[in-house]
């Protein structure tokens, strides 16, 4: 009996221990958990938390506009809006994908996961580029001539300008893992910054061509260049400041080891937010809204004639003597009446003499007003207008 206490108690020993062990290296996660993923859980490693929560939010935000773009292509009827549809689909996959390779820089690095980084990293970002740049070619011919190329076109050119960086990064995990016999992780910071130089023309081009965008006379689609020049724009001070980080800040701090991959990390969520902020979700909006109608006015339009509110009096020219007599025209007919009741005599027995009232006949108003004078016999009335 005592030893079946003592066993018990051992286990009960066993177990406290290894979850005491396990709470102390990866607080937070379970107990049949990989090492491998232990940063996604981690509490102690904040940063990847953050970062993981913050490249989910974003990847749920681009199978969103995924879906909305997917539900409303029935409805897009404008030719020079329903183009661009297979560029904003590439852009989302690519926008999605950058989110989704945040969490390779989050995990424990292995020889599988070095060779996604290494390959995907350039690529997603030559695919988002690459859109980047057909949309401002698109964009500046909207601009200047008021057309722009096929949407096939503009995909075609994309993937071809796609196509160049993903030779560039096979060949480099070829000469050095394959050919050399290098483990995939044994790199150095500016060999990895040297293979993205591509991505960089890609990014000064698309710059570029967004500045031309500001320029033309369609300034309808001047909006549409703006929010390309932004991204671009903000694009490259992203990659300034991690390039400088990685290469020179992490290694004057002492941290190379560090906060290399937190680096990529970050760069990452950040160039996403800025894809899907700044360029995916004006360019979709643009996209689905319904082009105004041409023969329906906008009161809002102060650049627009005023209309004429008072067209009937300005064009048709009315009588002099209708306009008058137009203020005695509500009572002329009770005023009438009790002229030709003094007229015929209707006082009693008083014979009808020449008695005058002081209500006027319409007519002998505008006697009046003319310039003439009242005869002494007024005309008898015969229950019709003379005008």
């Amino acid at each position: 009996m005592r030893a079946h206490y003592s066993l018990t108690f051992l286990l009960l020993f066993v177990i406290a221990s290894g979850a005491s062990e396990n709470a102390s290296t990866s607080r937070g996660c379970g107990l049949d958990l990989l090492p491998q993923y232990v940063s996604l859980c981690d509490l102690d490693t904040i940063w990847g938390i953050v970062v993981e929560a913050v490249a989910g939010a974003g990847a749920l935000i681009t199978l969103l506009l995924l879906l909305i773009l997917l539900v409303r292509l029935p409805f897009i009827k404008d030719k020079e809006k329903r183009d661009p549809v297979v560029l904003h689909f590439l852009f989302l996959l690519g926008t999605l994908g950058l989110f989704g390779l945040t969490f390779a820089f989050i995990i424990r690095e292995d020889e599988t996961i070095c060779s996604v980084r290494r390959f995907l990293w350039g690529v997603l970002f030559a695919l988002c580029f690459s859109c980047l740049l057909g949309q401002a070619w698109r964009v500046r011919r909207l601009v200047r001539h008021g057309k722009s190329p096929s949407g096939w076109q503009l995909a075609a050119v994309a993937l071809c300008l796609m196509l160049v960086q993903v030779i560039i990064a096979i060949e480099w995990l070829v000469l050095t893992v394959l050919r050399d016999a290098r483990p995939a992780c044994a790199y150095e910071p500016m060999d990895f910054v040297m293979a993205l130089t591509y991505d960089m023309v890609l990014l000064v081009a698309t710059l570029g061509l967004a500045l031309g965008t500001l320029c033309g006379k369609f300034k309808k689609w001047k909006q549409n260049g703006a929010c390309i020049l932004v991204t671009a724009i903000l694009s490259v001070l992203i990659w300034v400041a991690w390039m400088t980080m990685y290469l020179f800040g992490n290694a004057e701090l002492r941290q190379g080891e560090t906060w290399g991959d937190p680096t990529l990390a970050i760069t990452l969520v950040a160039s996403g937010w800025v894809f899907v902020i700044f360029h995916a979700i004006p360019e979709i909006h643009c996209a689905i809204l319904p082009a105004p109608q041409e023969n329906t006015p906008n009161y809002f339009d102060t650049s627009q004639p005023r209309m004429r509110e008072t067209a009937f009096e300005e064009d048709v020219q009315l009588p002099r003597t209708y306009m008058e007599n137009k203020a005695f025209s509500m009572d002329e007919h009770n005023a009438a009446l009790r002229t030709a009741g003094f007229r015929n005599g209707s006082l009693g027995n008083r014979p009808s003499a020449p008695f005058r009232s002081n209500v006027y006949h319409p007519t002998e108003m505008a006697v009046v007003l003319n310039g003439g004078t009242i005869p002494t016999a007024p005309p008898s009335y015969t229950g019709r207008h003379l005008w």
